[in-house]
């Protein structure tokens, strides 16, 4: 989220060219829901209960099934090919499960036993990271310094008015229910209603102030070690970032797109979600040997998401 910040406060709006760019609204729950009552306090006990004890279990020993997308120990060491699609804005995590179901099946196909579809009871999951500042805004301190070339850069030393360096994130673990739906729709509900079990639980504040205490108790290797066990265990990595909602311009020019992405993770996929003006940009980051056509993973996400815009369209027109 620093470097997002970084970035983003070098821009300005288009239409503007005096202004930063518009995020969208501020969320102070932070990724926690806000309870209400004793039920929904209740509520947020035992999903956290279950989250703790998954990611126990995870760090133990548990793993995901053994996919054509789960990559094998030193993964992070390999080379990796990135891709990047847009889309409009959806609902990012139902056409992400279709679009894998769609993959799988036709990764399963080309086996020797030419299975059309994938196993059943299959464990997938993904390490979904949430941003656990208090707010998504752009912080710069208006004090101008030199860069190379004679442009000038907000000056980011303030840091007790505007917080700290770097991230503060927690993460989930999420499951994703690969399977065939009939109802593409149901992918859609599905994910809402997963994201809204993990949202009201206390799993990302959990699992940032866990990582904080290892590190202090153990030493930053020994935490190392234990989330390079928690991520290797789960299938792939998932970020969703919110972007300007307007058209931005970087030093003059204007920018058609943001793909971030990153390498050295312990799996075998990526996938980095952003949104810019009325735009969802997908970035994939994927090892060639585990998954050698990730274009054909993007095809199947842009193909998930006709079938779940086509089904809602029929379904509101009845």
């Amino acid at each position: 989220m620093s470097l997002m910040n970084l970035l983003l406060a070098c821009t300005r709006k288009v239409s503007d060219p005096e202004a930063l760019p518009t995020l969208p609204g501020n969320n102070n729950k932070s990724g926690v829901a806000k309870v209400a009552s004793i039920w929904s306090r209740l509520g947020v006990l035992r999903n956290s209960f279950v989250a703790l004890l998954m990611f126990v279990l995870t760090a133990l020993f548990l793993q995901d099934t053994k996919t054509p997308m789960k990559g094998s120990k030193g993964v992070e060491h390999w080379a990796r090919r990135f891709i990047v699609r847009s889309t409009l804005n959806d609902v990012v995590l139902g056409v992400t499960h279709a679009g894998f179901y769609r993959y799988l099946r036709g990764r399963y196909s080309e086996t020797d036993d030419k299975r059309a579809d994938v196993p059943d009871n299959m464990r997938f999951r993904a390490t979904f990271f949430f941003n656990l500042r208090a707010a998504t805004r752009i912080n710069v301190s208006m004090q101008p310094c030199m860069c190379p070339g004679g442009s000038f850069l907000t000056d980011f030393t303030d840091t007790d008015a505007f917080g700290t360096w770097g991230n503060k994130i927690g993460y989930s673990l999420l499951p994703f229910d690969i399977r065939f739906k009939k109802d593409p729709l149901d992918y859609v509900r599905d994910a809402n209603s997963i994201v809204k079990q993990k949202k009201a639980s206390l799993e990302p504040l959990f699992t940032y102030f866990f990582t904080k205490l290892f590190i202090m108790l153990f030493g930053i290797k020994a935490a190392g070690k234990l989330n390079h066990k928690v991520f290797y265990n789960t299938t792939l990595w998932f970020s969703n970032v919110p972007g300007p909602q307007e058209k931005i311009t970087f030093f003059g020019h204007e920018v058609e797109y943001i793909a971030p992405s990153c390498y050295g993770q312990p799996n075998a996929l990526m996938i980095h979600v952003v949104s810019y003006t009325d735009k969802v940009i997908f970035v994939i980051s994927a090892d060639e040997e585990t998954i050698p056509d990730p274009h054909k993973l993007c095809d199947d996400l842009e193909e998930s998401l006709r079938d779940i815009k086509a089904s809602a369209h029929s379904q509101m027109v009845k």
